[in-house]
């Protein structure tokens, strides 16, 4: 598990049209902070499908080919609601410091999403940093944590949610 920053940490980021300036700033800010960015797209703010960059990156996570990664779209929603049914997969929806630092405290959420457009960019950055910086608490949390995977296993259930 990564909880502070790692030099050169690989943290995939991507965003559907909605979500495309914002994370192009955020990968400035991951690249000028040591991390290693892998940028999955949207390339443009030509209009496009959320899930075709939520799927790879959540995939990512979940084979554990990245520790954790950044999702944006115009509410957070739409990602946030492909990247949770992923096994392993804790995507928070986060639109201030606070509940970022919670996220991470209490739910070792390992993909940040962000609503672009209902954050500035100010805030945004001080959401990602804060993300970033705070470690999982663990103790009374890991049990919570690890019932959330329960729910797949009992149901029999693939990443996607559909019958293995």
């Amino acid at each position: 598990m990564v909880d502070i920053a790692q030099p050169g940490e690989r943290i995939p980021i991507a965003s559907d049209h909605a979500g495309f300036e914002l994370k192009e700033r955020l990968r400035t800010v991951l690249a000028d902070l040591g991390y290693a960015v892998d940028d999955i797209g949207t390339h443009s703010t030509a209009s496009t499908d959320y899930p075709d960059y939520a799927h790879p990156l959540s995939q990512q996570v979940s084979d554990g080919a990245a520790a954790r990664g950044v999702l944006l779209c115009g509410t957070g929603l739409g990602m946030s609601y492909v990247a949770n049914r992923y096994p392993g997969v804790r995507a928070a929806v986060v639109w201030s410091p606070e509940i970022a630092a919670l996220a991470r405290k209490h739910n070792d959420a390992n993909v940040l999403v962000l609503p672009a457009r209902f954050v500035s960019d100010e805030d945004a950055i001080a959401i990602l940093r804060t993300w970033l910086d705070t470690p999982f608490e663990g103790g009374r949390h890991e049990a919570r944590v690890s019932k959330i995977e329960q729910t797949n296993e009992r149901n029999g259930a693939d990443a996607t949610g559909s019958p293995a």
